[in-house]
């Protein structure tokens, strides 16, 4: 699911369910982060790594351990940038190599509404009014879902290249139907604060896509070098 909305560059690898990708162990580091966690937790961390070294094996990297850094941002090998995530059921990496793109961001979530009171807190008055609207166009999507998502994604693209926080508020994000599969389409999200630096050149804005499928919605955020 995670590739159709990444650039041919981009290695994703994800698995469903009890699905077990290979490499499954932990690195001793790895299992020491992880050892006070619910059994939940720690299948999650253990599987979305095991999805990550297998990226980096197909980019043809030796496996290597994968360690929070700064706001627990994954810290992947020289020449390697990339984003994970995971939810109920759902576990994916997507690896690239540092020369194709400055940074990605990708992010699923289980395709359900936001619970009560979410919504006001991570969007723009704008932003609710374009949800309404697509509401009223294609009812069978979970438009608020979707929105947080792309938020969640553009964090991840932001910031390996800033270091800093963004604010759910500080990016408007505007979605886009793709007419021929309403099911998926592209995203666009202005900054509302001074862009990353990326080769002396400001971006002021980032782009990316989504997609809902098997009862999770996905997006992705990518950035490229020029």
């Amino acid at each position: 699911m995670i590739e159709e909305i990444l650039p041919d560059s981009v290695v994703a690898v994800e698995a469903y369910g009890h699905d077990e990708p290979e490499h499954t162990t932990l690195y001793p580091e790895e299992a020491a982060l992880v050892a006070p966690a619910v059994p939940k937790r720690r299948r999650e961390f253990t599987v979305v790594r095991a999805c990550a070294r297998r990226a980096m094996e197909k980019l043809g990297v030796p496996p290597q351990p994968v360690l929070p850094g700064e706001r627990g941002a994954p810290r992947w090998p020289a020449g390697l940038t990339g984003s994970m995530t995971h939810c109920d059921g759902y576990c994916a990496a997507a690896l690239v190599r540092a020369a194709d793109l400055a940074s990605l961001g990708i992010d699923a979530e289980p395709h359900g509404p936001l619970p009560e009171g979410v919504l006001e807190s991570v969007s723009l008055p704008g932003e609710r009014v374009r949800l309404r609207e697509l509401a009223g166009t294609y009812p069978a999507v979970h438009w608020d879902r979707l929105l947080f998502s792309a938020k969640e994604s553009v964090y991840k693209a932001w910031f390996p290249l800033t270091g800093k926080w963004l604010d759910f508020t500080e990016a408007d994000i505007e979605i886009l139907v793709d007419p021929a599969r309403p099911s998926g389409g592209t995203l666009r999200a202005e900054l509302l604060v001074p862009g990353p630096l990326v080769g002396g050149e400001r971006r002021g804005v980032l782009e990316g896509r989504w997609t809902v499928r098997g009862g999770l919605v996905a997006t992705s955020m990518t950035v490229p070098h020029a």
